[in-house]
């Protein structure tokens, strides 16, 4: 294999350009760029081709079969790793290297062309089609420096599509691959649920947390095909007044047929097992509700997160951001939109504070390092002069892609973290036991989203714009960003729809974003930047965070294995989705581990000397061991005592084949 891209092999000729009078020929120069992508792409997708290797060198999969992961891979880095089975080999070392001196070539090679390309069009005296945007180093974004561009077209429009259409109604219940390719495992996950029927009347169901009975007049409702709403007395406690006026009780579970109670579970059974039932049945499809009907929760009943001290520094931030000029601004020569001057900022806080100037800048960095703005390139917390800064609202990767940003300044003080994290996982499990199934493998997207509950989830998580997340202990961190990625993703599936392919999966798990202490997070972010302690995600080059990235703060000190077996984004073949409480976050891993691996995580045929396991384990392995046989051996941990035992004898004793099943992209309801 050959080790870079040789000159011979990868020279672009240029004949068409006049060199001495700067003139191009135009349809050369098409015809040059249009050769040059037909060598990036001559099978039809976007992805860089090998054109130096033969195709039986390195064994790869149909893509269309199963994509490889995520869509932020380097194209062409997986082709190293793609074999689907392996032996077991003590020296890793050299297929890691093939893989990162791949990578680093298709990544060359493909900004190479680039490169080229947009040279060419200079050169026509064009300017670049489509270069709106571009990010800097920091990973910031800023327009390009054409005059004629409008560098807010983009966020607005992507704003704008965030509400115009309804991505649940686009939810696919079955995969995109022919069912003949699918195992029998695999079969067993491809069930939708059962289209609910349509009445006019109205069924609420009270329930509370923990309660087995609530669980199965949820499951004895869904085979019904009966919408309800549910009504969580632990969640709205001045519900339990309202049911014990109009039930005489506040026992539950209790189920009501608009105004009629129909009882708990026992009594459900012998309606439906006398026939009365479908007289019920048939009241509530005809017949609307009536005034005394128990109601649905109404937006904010219970909830205190719009409470709190006044934030009189925020009130401040309202006054300046009123009164100086937020406008376009060229700054070391780029052009960045809507951002404020330094001095303008100071010459209002020593007017308005009555603060000399050096006192009103310290007053200014106060406020930025409150969350309230930033430097448009990190360069510094506050300095005076002609540096340029954006209100946190107006940074453009937080206005075009961050989904718990409010409209405005919040004028309430942040809440400690702790408090704000206590208050989601409370949430979260009270949505979990409403909206999935009780073993964690399916979730009804469509009814959660459109619950209240999740309403008020989107309510708290608003709350993480200006919150302190440094003094989080290693158990509170993982239990808090657990919590937040799943239900991170769960938000980010209702948004964006399930992701049909790589470039969908792209969006969702890098561009759909959250502001949580200042700084932008996205679904990568969190599990490779945090969790991972900024380990480089799989087929990648770069760590999530750079040495300079204020995000390393946060990140944990080194990479914790079991949260691959916690964190569901979405798909068929991720864990079972749980909430995670900090103080037994330790046993809770080892239990998630434990049923992943034993429900089919890794399957051991011990006769066959063959391992077929998840490809979470492949994806990963850097976190569970430096060879593959210390990434089994750490698996054994967690499966069957009497497997493992056996399994440990057999690697001792003798080769295993390992084989990865292919993974299952199919969204989980």
């Amino acid at each position: 294999m050959k080790e870079a891209i040789s000159h011979a092999d990868g020279k672009l000729e240029v004949d068409a350009i006049d060199v001495q009078s700067g003139h191009q020929d135009k349809q050369s120069k098409e015809a040059k760029e249009l050769e040059i992508s037909d060598k990036v792409d001559a099978s039809g997708d976007n992805e860089p081709k090998h054109m130096d290797q033969d195709a039986n060198e390195i064994p790869s999969e149909d893509p269309n079969l199963e994509p490889v992961f995520d869509g932020t891979e380097v194209p062409g880095m997986e082709a190293c790793q793609n074999s689907s089975t392996l032996k077991l080999d003590s020296d890793q070392e050299t297929p890691l290297v093939v893989e990162k001196a791949v990578a680093l070539k298709n990544f060359v090679k493909e900004k190479s062309l680039v490169a080229v390309s947009t040279m060419l069009r200079r050169l026509s005296g064009e300017n670049d089609e489509g270069a709106v945007s571009h990010f800097d180093d920091e990973g910031k974004r800023v327009s390009g420096f054409s005059k004629d561009s409008e560098p807010n077209a983009v966020a607005s429009e992507k704003s704008g599509d965030k509400f115009d259409w309804n991505p649940l109604n686009y939810i696919k219940k079955f995969s995109d691959v022919d069912l003949e390719n699918k195992t029998e495992w695999r079969d067993s996950l491809t069930r939708g649920p059962p289209t609910p029927i349509a009445m006019k009347g109205r069924i609420i169901l009270y329930t509370k947390l923990g309660c087995q009975e609530s669980k199965q007049i949820r499951q004895f409702l869904y085979m019904k095909r009966l919408r309800y709403v549910e009504i969580n007395v632990d969640v709205y406690p001045s519900r339990k007044m309202e049911l014990k006026n109009i039930s005489g009780s506040t026992s539950v579970p209790k189920v009501y047929f608009n105004e009629i109670l129909i009882g708990g579970l026992s009594e459900l059974k012998i309606l439906d097992e006398s026939g009365k039932l479908n007289e019920k049945i048939d009241y509530v499809i005809t017949e609307a509700p009536i005034f005394e009907a128990p109601s649905p929760p109404f937006p904010g009943e219970d909830e205190e997160t719009s409470s709190g001290a006044l934030d009189e520094m925020a009130l401040v931030v309202l006054k300046l951001k009123a009164s100086i000029a937020v406008k376009d601004r060229f700054y070391k020569m780029r052009r960045f939109t809507n951002c404020f001057l330094a001095s303008e900022a100071v010459d209002f806080l020593s007017e308005d504070q009555y603060l000399e100037r050096p006192e009103a800048v310290e007053f200014a960095r106060m406020l930025a390092s409150k969350f309230f703005f930033n430097h448009v390139l990190d360069e510094n917390v506050f300095e005076d002069g002609n540096h340029i800064y954006w209100f946190l609202g107006d940074d453009p990767i937080v206005a075009s892609q961050c989904h718990n940003i409010p409209r405005g300044i919040i004028t309430v003080k942040p809440k400690p973290i702790t408090e704000i994290a206590s208050r989601l996982r409370f949430l979260t499990t009270a949505l979990f036991e409403a909206y999935v199934s009780e073993h964690g493998r399916h979730v009804d997207y469509t009814s959660m989203h459109g619950s209240e509950e999740f309403a008020r989830y989107l309510r708290i998580v608003e709350e993480l714009q200006r919150v302190e997340i440094w003094d989080l202990s290693r158990e509170e961190s993982l239990a808090f960003f657990i919590n937040l990625y799943n239900m991170m993703a769960i938000h980010a599936i209702s948004v964006l729809g399930h992701p049909a392919g790589a470039l969908e999966r792209r969006i969702l798990f890098g561009e759909f974003k959250y502001v949580i202490g200042g700084s932008t997070y996205s679904l990568s972010a969190i599990q490779n930047g945090i969790l991972r302690g900024n380990q480089r995600p799989p087929y990648n080059l770069k760590k999530p965070f750079g040495a300079k990235d204020k995000r390393l703060r946060v990140a944990l000190p080194y990479p914790e294995p079991l949260i691959h077996f916690a964190l569901v984004n979405g798909t068929r073949s991720g864990p079972a989705l749980r909430c995670y409480s900090p103080k037994t976050i330790d046993e809770e891993l080892i239990y998630a581990a434990r049923n992943f691996l034993r429900s089919g995580g890794v399957v051991i045929d011990l006769t066959a000397k063959t391992a077929h396991a998840s490809k979470i384990l492949k994806w990963y392995s850097i976190d569970f061991g430096k060879s593959e046989v210390e990434i089994l051996k750490h698996v054994s941990n967690y499966l069957d005592p009497v497997v493992s035992e056996k399994f440990l004898i057999l690697l001792a004793t003798s080769d295993l084949k390992v084989t990865y099943q292919p993974y299952d992209w199919g969204l989980n309801n």
